[in-house]
């Protein structure tokens, strides 16, 4: 049991230098403003969710954006960027899990992956709205953007989690035997140990 959480530790701090890698190379998409930028980091929080369970995404979401503001810092002088990107994330890897844990199929993770792009796109235009957009107004002197919420965060979120969505895909036709086996082995333990 010690050696197995051990292994969920390193997974998930593997799974979290990968996450941020890929939010390294990231970029804006045309019709966009250039603050919005598309990344793959959501790919690892996926992977870590589905093999480990809720918590393991959720830190993979944390770690990532831990490591961007140690890095990189913020031009406000408090993470505002990467907490708006781990509560995106967050609200994208959760209901995906829950979801795709009711339906265990490929069309199950097709609707997951819909659903937390949907749920994702509607709390982070909500969240942008009422205090992500105003912190920018008032720690940077930006003008009132709120009015660029339904124009432009909404779709580029859900462009966004669809674009992933399809990545992810890929990656899940490949590792779903691996997914299921891991899983099997890892709810066997459990049971014996309790």
């Amino acid at each position: 049991m010690k050696n197995s959480k051990v292994k969920s530790m390193v997974s998930i701090g593997m799974l979290s230098s990968i996450a941020y890698l890929l939010m390294l190379l990231n970029f804006p998409l045309p019709p966009f403003q250039a603050f919005l930028l598309i990344d793959f980091s959501d790919i690892p929080a996926l992977i870590a969710v589905l093999v480990y369970g809720p918590v393991a995404g959720i830190l993979v979401e944390l770690f990532k954006n831990l490591l961007d503001f140690i890095m990189k810092g913020s031009p406000t002088g408090i993470p505002i960027g990467q907490m708006a990107n781990f509560l995106a994330g967050t609200f994208f890897v959760l209901p995906t899990y829950y979801v795709y844990r009711k339906l265990k199929t490929n069309k199950g993770m097709t609707i997951a992956l819909i659903t937390g792009t949907f749920i994702m796109s509607i709390l982070m235009s909500i969240l942008n709205y009422l205090f992500i957009l105003p912190a920018y107004t008032a720690l940077m002197g930006f003008p009132d953007m709120r009015n660029y919420v339904v124009p432009g965060i909404l779709p580029f979120n859900i462009i966004k989690g669809l674009i992933i969505s399809m990545i992810f895909m890929l990656v899940f036709t490949r590792m779903k035997d691996w997914i299921y086996k891991y899983a099997i082995v890892k709810n066997a333990q459990r049971n014996k140990a309790a």
